[in-house]
């Protein structure tokens, strides 16, 4: 134990002092992550070994906080209406190229892989969403940023990441598991439906309410100060608490009471700017802030998104470590590397171009969010939530290896390209 906190110790000041040096590198912190998790691995020093199927519980619960976490500040961070165009493009990345993703996946997982229909979906349903945690480089950075690719590409990690649900679902019946029994017959389209209606009606009215509820208070009796810790972490707890009490996909409902908290602000403020409403606020008088009648929105929101974001990096570094832990001990699998060509070359390209034909994008619109389908957390939890089953042990071993080489491969591939090609893009944007 001894040994953790010094090295856990050394790698959080070792981040604290070189953080700002990678932001100018073409490297993300989450490959640095990766590399010191497998370095302590199996195939490493072997100092530490995570067995998936025994420990799929803990691992699930550790990666689903994480993933919660980052779908809030996700939504937290899109200041657009929703009567706006601009959501057209992340839905139809969230929703509609997911289905072709999954299908095409599919498709290569039975006939290049050889593997059982049930499995090839299951694979897919893994692979398909895009991450919420990992793709900070290529999402939006300021509140209020309308370009399109960061727009686009932070909605589509909101939303994906819940809609994969019942092609998981779908994958383990055909398997034979029993518990999901439900989803091979044709109730199962009508549950699904209702679960995506259920789980974003469900997080928008928990958002509306809390948030409602916070204001009247802070203003009329100048209650309630402080504490927006509890709130963030509240908020998130409740939302996907009630999505799931009556049916819905807490992950989408968890976006939704971001994006509800954010839409509340942005009713009140405006078109002015967040910043601006609230000014320079001395230490000693946050709490006049937080009740003045125009600045308490905007103090609100502006505050939980920064402590929401600096929980997005601590559950970053922990997941990805565990993830390189997890990895030094299965393996790099030969199938995962095809199967990351295959997704990243081929599949991504050919799912994102033709469901974003005739959207007025230009092309090297169209090609950024093409590119940059980064795979990571939702992926290990979805992972290891279907290792929580009972189904075939060989198979379950070998989706193991196989997704966590496409996840190991997406984390290299886009951080590196992530920095200069968003570098790139601006600068054709500027001129």
């Amino acid at each position: 134990m001894t040994v953790w906190f010094l090295i856990v110790g050394f790698l959080l000041i070792l981040m604290g002092l070189i953080g700002s040096v990678l932001e100018r590198l073409p490297l993300s912190p989450a490959m640095l992550y990766l590399a010191i998790g497998f370095a302590l691995g199996p195939s490493g020093v072997g100092l530490v070994n995570l067995e998936p199927k025994v420990n799929a519980e803990v691992l699930t619960i550790l990666s689903e906080i994480a993933v919660l976490i980052s779908l809030f500040t996700v939504g937290l961070k899109m200041r657009v209406p929703l009567s706006d165009r601009l959501w057209r493009l992340p839905v139809r990345l969230g929703i509609l190229t997911m289905l072709v993703t999954i299908g095409l996946l599919t498709l290569a997982g039975t006939y290049a892989l050889d593997l059982p229909l049930g499995a090839a979906i299951l694979m897919s349903a893994l692979l398909a969403p895009t991450d919420p945690v990992l793709a900070s480089d290529v999402q939006i950075k300021d509140v209020g940023d309308r370009d399109r690719i960061r727009f686009s590409l932070s909605g589509e990690g909101g939303l994906n990441d819940g809609t994969t649900y019942p092609f998981m679902m779908l994958g383990l019946f055909l398997l034979g598991v029993e518990e999901v029994g439900d989803y091979g017959s044709i109730r199962a389209v009508l549950r699904v439906l209702w679960a995506i209606v259920a789980g974003l009606g469900g997080g928008w009215l928990m958002g509306r309410m809390v948030v409602g509820l916070v204001l009247h208070v802070r203003k009329n009796y100048r209650e309630a100060v402080g504490m927006e810790e509890f709130l963030t972490l509240g908020l998130i707890a409740l939302s996907y608490g009630v999505a799931s009490i009556v049916g819905g996909i807490g992950f989408l409902a968890t976006f939704a009471a971001g994006v509800a908290m954010r839409r509340a602000e942005h009713k009140a403020s405006g078109d002015t700017e967040p910043e601006q409403i609230i000014g320079t606020v001395p230490v000693h008088a946050a709490g006049e802030a937080a009740i003045d009648p125009q600045k308490a929105p905007a103090y609100m929101a502006q505050t939980v998104l920064g402590f929401n974001q600096q929980l997005e990096h601590i559950a970053e570094f922990a997941m990805v470590l565990l993830l390189g832990v997890i990895l030094s001990g299965t393996g790099i699998s030969r199938e995962g590397l095809l199967v990351a060509c295959l997704l990243i070359f081929v599949i991504r390209p050919v799912s994102v171009l033709s469901m974003l034909a005739g959207t007025g994008l230009n092309r090297t619109q169209r090609r950024m969010m093409a590119w940059f389908g980064i795979r990571g957390i939702g992926t290990l939890y979805w992972l290891m939530y279907a290792l929580q089953y009972d189904w075939h042990p060989d198979l379950s071993r070998r989706l193991v290896s196989l997704t966590l080489t496409v996840v190991a491969v997406s984390v290299l591939v886009h951080g590196i390209s992530a920095t200069p090609l968003m570098d790139a893009y601006y600068r054709r944007k500027q001129t």
